[in-house]
Parts: C-alpha cells; sequence; structure tokens
C-alpha cells in the first residue's frame, strides 16, 4: 500500500459483527487500501463480553493501533455511534469519519420502546434466534443476509448496548471532532430523523444518501455504499499525499 493511501477501520452494528462488512473489505481491499474490521464487545469473536461504552471504543482502538498514522474510521448503526465517540476523544488518530445510519440522537422514548421490545424478543424459547433469522433473510438480499449471520448473532447483548449508547451524545461528537464527516443514510432509513442537525453538528460535514437503500444501506444497496466509502477514502488519500509532498520540500 502506497504511504499516501489511507487506512480504513470499519465498525458493525448491533446484533451482527464484522463479518458484516466481507463486501466492503473486499473492495476496498482490491482498490489497494488496508482495511480492519472491528469485533465489538458482545459481538462476532467477541460474543460473551459485557459491553460498555469504554469497551467499545478500546476495540476501536485496538485496531486503529494497527496502523502508524491515522485512518479513515467508518461506522454503521451501532457502529457509527461509537466511531463519532471515538472521534471525538481521539481526533488525532482519524483522518476522516463516515457515520451510517445513526443519524438520530440515541435517547429518550423511542429508544425505550426498542430496549423493551428487545427485552421481551429476549424471553422467547430460543432468545429470538429465528425471529432474528427471519427478518434478515427477508430484509436483505441473499448474500447481505449470509454475510451478516455469519459471524455468529449477538442476541445477549441487545439490552446492554442499548443501555449504554443511551448515555452518548453525538451531537457533542461531530462537534467536537474537527475532521471531514460523511453522514451516509439510506434514503428509507429510519435513523435519519435528525440528520439536519447532526449535519449542522459537524464542523466539516456532508450528507450522502443512498437511493434506495434502508437501515442498513451497506448490505442492501453495497456497491452505491462502497462507492461512497471509495470518495471519501480517495478525498483523504489524496490530502494526505499533498501533506506528504509539502512536508518532503
Amino acid at each position: 500500500m502506497s504511504d499516501d493511501a489511507i487506512p480504513i477501520v470499519l465498525v458493525h452494528g448491533i446484533r451482527t459483527s464484522a463479518s458484516m462488512w466481507r463486501f466492503q473489505s473486499e473492495a476496498l481491499r482490491s482498490d489497494g487500501y488496508e482495511v480492519q474490521t472491528v469485533d465489538l464487545p458482545g459481538h462476532g469473536a467477541r460474543m460473551g463480553e459485557p459491553f460498555t461504552v469504554d469497551g467499545a471504543v478500546g476495540a476501536i482502538d485496538d485496531r486503529i493501533a494497527a496502523f502508524d498514522r491515522p485512518v479513515l474510521l467508518v461506522g454503521l448503526s451501532l457502529g457509527g455511534y461509537y466511531a463519532i465517540e471515538y472521534a471525538s476523544r481521539h481526533p488525532e488518530r482519524v483522518a476522516g469519519l463516515v457515520a451510517a445510519g445513526c443519524s438520530t440522537v440515541p435517547y429518550g422514548p423511542p429508544l425505550e420502546v426498542y430496549r423493551s421490545l428487545a427485552r421481551g424478543i429476549r424471553r422467547l424459547p430460543d432468545h429470538g434466534m429465528w425471529l432474528h433469522t427471519a427478518f434478515v433473510r427477508r430484509l436483505l438480499p441473499p448474500q447481505g443476509a449470509i454475510d451478516v449471520l455469519a459471524g455468529g448473532v449477538a442476541l445477549d447483548v441487545m439490552d446492554a448496548g442499548l443501555r449504554a449508547t443511551s448515555t452518548l451524545n453525538p451531537l457533542a461528537g461531530l462537534s467536537a471532532y474537527d475532521g471531514p464527516v460523511w453522514l451516509v443514510n439510506g434514503q428509507f432509513d429510519h435513523f435519519r430523523a435528525d440528520e439536519r442537525r447532526f449535519l449542522a453538528a459537524c464542523r466539516d460535514g456532508r450528507l450522502v444518501i443512498v437511493p434506495g437503500a434502508t437501515h442498513l444501506a451497506s448490505l442492501v444497496r453495497p456497491m452505491p455504499f462502497t462507492d461512497a466509502l471509495r470518495r471519501a477514502a480517495a478525498e483523504l488519500s489524496a490530502r494526505r499525499s499533498v501533506s506528504i509532498a509539502r512536508r518532503a520540500k
């Protein structure tokens, strides 16, 4: 990989794992980018670990530590909220931020309804595995469903994950981070409710809508979503190239 190509770190959504990023990982690596994916606590290879804010931020930091330069940090849904939190805490390690499917404040009555529903599903005999799998296969393209389910289903993390996330303030996090931000949302994403507030909170923000996509835009419309990541990575890589050239003079 050339010195000016930006490394990329991808953070998954709730109940999923790093396997949900297979399409993007393969495409971006074929473009010459170095890519790392994260399993958050309680998910994927870290199934069974307690989910906490600091644990999630630490999991992201473990992956970013693999690089000797700032990265393009990408998070979707749950991962988007923690990508924002990480960037606000460690702006020097994040050259740019893609926050996808997380443009609504993660607290208040809607979240409490979601938590109550999650607790009810958890009481089903299989903890909701059949229901979750059926919805995944119905709502996602076949390959997207395979990729989501490949890393396991983190059914036990829902309430703890939502409770921890309700303590975050992503609007303040975006205001604290001074790098470029891409808010990437599916056209029909129900997590778009506050996207104008999120955009206004960014110091250097831009809004990208993925046509025809729902909440899990990276899986429903993988190619246009990946193209959005490519554009962000190309912009950051060009900035790095200019910076390297200036230092060499």
